[in-house]
């Protein structure tokens, strides 16, 4: 898609202290494959526009997509989208965008996730898409986050765990819950080593999050043995 569509606001839900989910309707229908962001563009009323670019974390239904968004307090746009906008406004849309960091139903082959923080808002796009398209496809998630109230899509991905649909693996940083036989701290090579599946398997690696954890995470699987040109990286600034 060039240019900008208009979409309306459908759904809003607080996922976390700090983000909140947008469900966007479109009135033609939008390809986008799982792992693809968008660019979201507000405009005052001076003329006055800004955009930001947010992954999609959803688009299983036809002419209708969810985007997360994490606020940052000194924000121009997330702000705005996590605290002002209600169901029923509209927003400019561009995209999609990214076509490297992309997972194709068609492939069957193992697939490993990791993502810290708010990255894992593309990877749970590739994680509903393969529910519908590849439900046999093996999947598994580690995601690192600082507490236990800062984890996305909780719900979802304890019924993923309940269910034993893939192996998902949360790791917390600074705080941890109670009773968890880990104890908070920053994951390291060795434990995503473990948490990982094996090089042997020959999965390809999606790996989404703060610029200095995504290049840690990716030296560490190399170091692992997992191959440089099947991992894929999709980073965002400190």
């Amino acid at each position: 898609m060039t240019g900008w569509l208009l979409t309306t606001v459908t759904a809003v839900a607080d996922i976390t202290p700090s983000a909140r989910t947008l469900r966007l309707r479109l009135d033609t229908d939008l390809h986008v494959l799982p792992g693809q962001h968008i660019d979201i563009r507000l405009t005052a009323e001076d003329g006055y526009s800004t955009a930001r670019t947010y992954s999609v974390s959803d688009k299983r239904e036809p002419r209708s997509i969810e985007v997360t968004v994490e606020r940052v307090d000194d924000g121009e746009v997330s702000p705005y989208l996590c605290d002002v906008v209600e169901v029923g406004d509209p927003l400019e849309i561009s995209g999609p965008h990214g076509w490297w960091f992309t997972w194709a139903s068609g492939d069957d082959r193992p697939v490993q996730l990791i993502g810290g923080g708010s990255g894992v808002a593309p990877l749970m796009s590739m994680i509903r898409a393969r529910e519908i398209e590849a439900p046999q496809t093996p999947f598994s998630l580690v995601y690192s986050v600082r507490t236990p109230d800062d984890v996305y899509y909780r719900d979802e991905l304890r019924l993923l765990t309940e269910h034993r649909r893939m192996d998902v693996h949360v790791v917390h940083s600074r705080v941890a819950p109670a009773g968890s036989p880990r104890p908070a701290g920053r994951l390291d090579a060795a434990e995503l080593a473990r948490l990982t599946l094996p090089p042997s398997s020959e999965p390809t690696v999606y790996i989404c999050g703060p610029n200095g954890f995504v290049e840690a995470c990716a030296a560490w699987m190399v170091e692992a043995g997992h191959q440089q040109n099947r991992i894929r990286l999709e980073r965002f600034g400190d």
